[in-house]
């Protein structure tokens, strides 16, 4: 891999809103989970944004939304979570980010603490070939049959220092030896709106904070960090 990287946080970053959050507040108005979801969805995101919540708590929450079904059973509600809910919300902003580094001849990532299961459509829609995210155990069917999601995680977590080290997992499978690795984050783009980021913010060459909450605009102005405000209307 010879090309700088260009790695991209999704929600409240390219997308706006939280593809966790949402797709929460989508199985609920069909019918998929129970009401009383939503008080317990609007406290872990709560919980998320103050950054008092364990990546392990926040990704069982959302990971569990799937268990009991198969894939085959989620892949009609995934295409249509993506077309009502997320395409709407990707504004013209995010996608001309993304177009300057594609043209740029960058590597496109996308790292997200949200799970595959939500997220793999939304990279395929923002032509963003590579996905990082937190990943979601399936359990193997009857032979054959297919199996069925567990409820659980899978891995290491994508989420704060997990980000960094899937990243460096990422690029070793790629086949880069740790120097080369390590190049390659001198030479990254990063971009994120949270403070839950800061740990692959720091590690990378060009960080570049997005419509940041408050204790990432703290942190990006005492490192002089690039502050960047999209167009949301669009």
């Amino acid at each position: 891999m010879t090309a700088s990287l260009a790695i991209f946080d999704l929600d409240n970053t390219l997308l706006t809103g939280d593809s966790d959050v949402l797709w929460c507040e989508f199985l609920v108005a069909n019918g998929l989970l129970p009401s009383d979801r939503l008080a317990l969805n609007a406290r872990m995101d709560a919980d998320y944004r103050s950054g008092t919540v364990s990546p392990l708590d926040f990704s069982q929450f959302y990971v569990g939304t799937l268990g009991g079904r198969t894939p085959a059973f989620w892949a009609p509600w995934r295409l249509r979570f993506l077309q009502q809910v997320v395409l709407p919300r990707i504004p013209a902003a995010s996608r001309a980010l993304v177009a300057r580094h594609r043209e740029a001849g960058h590597t496109l990532v996308l790292s997200t603490a949200t799970n595959r299961v939500i997220t793999e459509l939304t990279a395929a829609a923002l032509d963003i070939p590579h996905l990082i995210a937190t990943e979601a155990a399936l359990a193997d069917g009857p032979a054959g049959h297919e199996g069925t999601y567990t409820g659980r995680t899978t891995g290491m977590l994508n989420m704060r220092e997990g980000k960094v080290q899937r990243l460096h997992d990422w690029l070793a499978a790629q086949g880069l030896a740790a120097a080369a690795r390590a190049q390659a984050l001198d030479s990254a783009h990063f971009y994120s709106d949270s403070a839950n980021d800061l740990p692959l913010l720091r590690a990378v060459g060009h960080p570049t904070v997005v419509d940041p909450d408050d204790r990432l605009l703290a942190e990006a102005q005492a490192r002089r960090w690039p502050v960047l405000r999209l167009d949301r209307s669009t």
